[in-house]
């Protein structure tokens, strides 16, 4: 997104900005699945007498609520049933008994009497065809809260939203284990709402449909099934064309006769017992006697009842139990082994825990549930999907891709799983898998022998919008000098780059075949392939982006394949090119520091420091994060040329920008090749742990000359970054670019500074504003805690003393454990220019919490900074909350895949937008999909037609409700399992 990148005469590949993969692009909702979700259609008649005063608005609410007893949280989405804009809006209800409003947002809200008056807020004002505004409310009550039945907008009565059918697959059971060739009966139940009636029962496996029932009881029969691991679900539909699937159930296939034992992971703490389920796959002919038995581990750990087990022709398929009793002292894991004669053996990895780890408890169960293959978070290869479902579009457009977000969560899983049970394997493999599919090898990254440091890249401006591109190759425009290319080569030896790619195709869905080692190999290539998607300014949405391949061979796209989308030259040659995020690099650092950590603890750290030395290699490359886009001098650089070239380290500006890239020739006879690092620093994107492990832990100090000592000039400035952006009230504002627009340009009269770098409200992009997420806020806050936890640093405190009371003012923990915490921030005003000497307050900028939140992701997040920050501080209260939010995450949202709630994604309106593309360029993407000036988000993905949940999207785009939609995305049932190990490290 921010711009494009030239290199030798020949035109390079363009900068791929990476974006968070952090849930929907927009508001998040206040959501409650409720037991309501059939009800009746709201009403059909005005609240009031008032008449009409717009007879072309065509209009439907959605109205939910999160009752607690004596208050709630209402939230209301309107939807513009009609073929025209609605400009100004506002919504009329009324309640039957004595609810009484307390506070808004999304809109100004009043309340006369039983009648409650909704009017717009100035950002959303405006609703298209087809879009939705949301807005919401806490009110409290006495006695029947019974939900409003009538609604109207600009005096127009509203039509309910049509609400979904509910379906639920009442077989197979989770878990259950059969053998390939057999069969497997399916069962489902459905039910519609407002009397739409059930027309058809799907049955399907992952995404492929295996049949079909029109009648109850709905059943299918799935024979000859294959062995492996299979994601079984039902999709009902109703006589109004709405349909849903029922939550997904996870199922084992074995390759012939199997011992099964439930669960895979089983914590037990001292001095007490925990029991595992044994049962056989397959009716056998004979009785099978079963051994279970520890093969393996702590001995602290045995077998007291069930060891011997015999299974019948008539009882094989009913579970027996197995207890294992811990001894009262020590810890670790043991492998205790089912066996028998003829029949697949099963294992069990069962952790002693202190007598005290409730949480140590907790994370093995939901880690359990998270490397259950069956669950459907890993690819075939082990690669972590962002989520388990595929229809879901935020920075990764399809939940089957990944980021580098994605496995660097990984990795720091598998470091909290090492520090719990002592098996550090995981991590190691963890590792593996990261180095052989997202660390581009040096087949991908070919000829970057001829990069030119003297040279790095050619200038190109970065525009507003996607139509103001392909933007011009400029090579008249200075650019500075590498300081770090040649010291990196001498360190290690190598030309090449050691960092992740943001993005990958894990399922080649595209069809690119990008894979490792591969260019374009096609649609018929299995396994990851390298994508790239953001290249065209800031107003560039996850809406409005052509995805196209790292190495663009002209196998796709157009006659230059997708480079002319970008880049304006005379000509171009194939290229490859990736671009690095730097907070998931940093972030592998971080883990691999604690893995370090946890490992010499346990008197294991050999066997980690190989991959903790690869943890100081990535984080020596992470430095091309710290300079100016094209290496221009830092600190009040205005104007294309007269900004001058930066030399030795007066390009750094030190802190973690939004990304790094590097790209070259795919013919090594071209001779060329170019890297860039980025203007924009967001706070979001620091990471002052990283910064310290880099500059201070031995195991983590970088092998090049200088290495240490930048990241020791990162620490300081990373630090006073969040003080110079810490608001009035305590939350940490955008960011800093030193080259305003991307382009150089001249920043507004009286724009603060930092550095001589200037304030930028909303780094980066702008669709939505990236200053808005409150998870930004929690993923920064948390690597500060973490920092001041391990050091005490006074100047990290200061910053966290602040924010803490801040946030803790804005979150709720309501008597019945459910909660709330800020989702949506507003800001004002701007901080004071930055003095290193005396930091002024910033009393004029400012931040308010738009709507709030149950998102289980960010409130890990949040949890574990009020965690470290509580355990070094004694802050009484952040600990408390931190304990409140893990407890009500764990016992309102728990489900079969993880911790999960319900969004509604009213954003997927987007699924029609235009993708801009220049006027007589035409190409096709792998599939056949044509590119031209008439594409769309969807036109060019095609393939989300048939994805199973396309009917809910497609419903909403006729029309329907926004839909809903329960997603586990890899990242947060991570970091809910990261938060939940910590507490316990911390407190326990």
């Amino acid at each position: 997104m921010l711009g494009m990148l030239g290199s030798r005469g020949s035109p390079p590949g363009a900068s791929t900005p990476p974006r968070r993969a952090r849930g929907p692009r927009g508001p998040r909702r206040v959501l409650i699945a409720l037991a309501a979700a059939l009800s009746l259609p709201l009403g059909l008649t005005a609240v009031t007498g008032t008449p009409a005063q717009a007879a072309a608005v065509q209009c439907g609410v959605d109205y939910k609520t999160n009752d607690w007893g004596s208050g709630f949280t209402a939230d209301l989405t309107i939807t513009n049933r009609g073929t025209e804009a609605v400009s100004g809006w506002t919504l009329t209800y009324g309640y039957a008994g004595n609810q009484t409003l307390t506070s808004g947002w999304n809109g100004t809200w009043s309340q006369s009497g039983k009648n409650v008056t909704v009017r717009n807020a100035a950002h959303n004002g405006t609703i298209a065809p087809g879009a939705s505004a949301s807005a919401g409310a806490n009110f409290t009550y006495s006695g029947a809260n019974v939900a409003p039945t009538v609604f109207a907008v600009n005096g127009v009565t509203c039509t309910g939203a049509h609400q979904p059918p509910i379906a639920v697959l009442t077989s197979p059971a989770p878990g259950a284990l059969f053998t390939a060739g057999g069969t497997i009966p399916m069962a489902a139940t459905a039910a519609a709402a407002d009397g739409a009636g059930i027309t058809k029962v799907e049955f399907y496996s992952d995404t492929t449909l295996l049949g079909t029932d029109t009648t109850s009881p709905y059943t299918f029969d799935y024979t000859n099934v294959p062995a492996g691991d299979l994601s079984l679900y039902a999709k009902a539909y109703d006589g109004q064309g709405a349909a849903a699937e029922s939550t997904p159930v996870g199922v084992r296939v074995a390759a012939g006769p199997s011992i099964v034992a439930t669960p895979g992971q089983l914590g037990v703490q001292q001095g007490k017992t925990g029991t595992f389920a044994v049962r056989l796959s397959t009716q056998p002919s004979a009785n099978v006697n079963v051994t279970v038995a520890r093969t393996a581990g702590n001995t602290g750990l045995t077998v007291t009842s069930g060891s011997a087990l015999t299974f019948t022709p008539a009882n094989w398929s009913t579970a027996q139990q197995v207890t294992v009793t811990a001894a009262a002292t020590g810890t670790g894991a043991a492998t205790f082994t089912a066996s028998a004669t003829g029949q697949a053996k099963a294992e069990v990895t069962v952790t002693q825990l202190a007598a005290s780890t409730t949480y140590d408890a907790r994370f093995l169960e939901l880690y359990g549930k998270i490397t259950d293959p069956a669950a459907g978070y890993f690819s075939p290869e082990g690669i972590p999907y962002h989520s388990v479902e595929t229809l879901i579009v935020e920075a990764p457009d399809q939940g089957h891709e990944t980021t580098s977000e994605a496995y660097s969560y990984l990795i720091w899983l598998q470091a909290m799983y090492g520090k719990v049970t002592g098996d550090w394997a995981r991590f190691n493999g963890a590792w593996d898998i990261m180095e052989k599919y997202m660390i581009p090898t040096r087949a991908d990254q070919p000829t970057n022998s001829f990069y030119n440091a003297s040279k790095p890249a050619t200038y190109a401006p970065e525009q507003d919008l996607p139509s103001q591109y392909p933007s011009q190759l400029n090579s008249n425009i200075p650019v500075g000098n590498d300081p770090i290319a040649a010291e990196l080569k001498s360190a290690y030896g190598t030309d090449d780059i050691y960092g992740m790619h943001w993005i990958q195709d894990v399922d080649n869905v595209y069809g690119f075949g990008n894979a490792p080692g591969k260019c374009e190999a096609g649609p018929a290539d299995q396994g990851p392939s390298y994508i790239n998607t953001f290249q065209r300014g800031p107003q560039e949405s996850v809406w409005e982006t052509v995805t196209q391949p790292t190495c663009d061979a002209f196998k796709y796209g157009g006659t230059n394949g997708y480079l002319d989308l970008f880049t304006k030259d005379a000509s171009y040659a194939k290229q490859w090119k990736f671009t690095n995020a730097p907070d998931a690099d940093a972030r592998v650092v971080q883990a691999a520091y604690w893995a370090s950590e946890w490992a010499k603890e346990q008197g294991k750290g050999s066997a980690v420091s190989a991959n903790v030395a690869k943890a100081a290699k990535m984080g020596d490359y992470l430095r091309y994060a710290m300079y100016d886009k094209y290496f221009k001098k830092v600190g009040d650089c205005v104007g294309e040329s007269a900004c001058p070239a930066g030399s030795g380290k007066n390009s750094s500006h030190y802190l973690l920008s939004w990304y790094y890239a590097w790209g070259g020739a795919t013919d090594a006879s071209a001779g060329w090749a170019w890297r860039i690092g980025s203007s924009f620093s967001h706070s979001g994107y620091q990471n002052p742990m990283a910064a310290w492990a880099l500059s201070s832990y031995a195991d983590l100090k970088p092998k090049s000359a200088t290495g240490q000592q930048d990241w020791t000039t990162s620490l300081k400035r990373q630090v006073e970054f969040y003080r110079w952006l810490q608001s009035s009230e305590g939350g940490i504002a955008g960011g800093a670019t030193n080259s305003w627009q991307g382009r150089y340009a001249t920043p507004p009269a009286g724009t603060p500074t930092f550095y001589g770098m200037y304030y930028d409200e909303a780094p980066v992009y702008h669709d939505p504003p990236s200053n808005q997420w409150f998870g930004f806020q929690a993923w920064s806050m948390e690597r500060v805690a973490e920092y001041y936890n391990r050091t005490g640093d006074a100047a990290a405190k200061a910053v966290l003393d602040k924010w803490v009371t801040w946030a803790l003012s804005k979150t709720t923990v309501n008597p019945d454990g459910t909660y709330l915490i800020p989702s949506t921030l507003q800001w004002s005003g701007k901080p004071d220019t930055w003095n290193a000497t005396s930091p002024g307050a910033n009393t004029g900028l400012h931040v308010t919490v738009a709507d709030y939140t149950n998102d289980v992701g960010v409130a890990a997040a949040y949890a574990k900074t009020l965690s470290y920050y509580a355990a070094k501080s004694g802050h009484a209260a952040a600990k408390t909350t931190a304990k409140a939010l893990l407890d009500g995450m764990w016992d309102h949202h728990r489900d079969a895949l993880g911790i999960a709630v319900p969004e509604t994604r009213a954003d997927y309106s987007r699924f029609d937008d235009p993708v801009y593309v220049p006027s007589g360029w035409t190409g096709t993407m792998p599939n056949g999909d044509r590119i031209d000036t008439n594409s769309t988000f969807l036109s060019i993905r095609s393939f989300y037609e048939s994805d199973p949940a396309w009917s809910k999207v497609e419903a909403y785009l006729k029309g329907g409700a926004a839909p809903t939609f329960t997603y586990h995305r890899f990242w947060a049932q991570a970091d809910i399992a990261l938060a939940l190990g910590s507490y316990s490290d911390l407190f326990e």
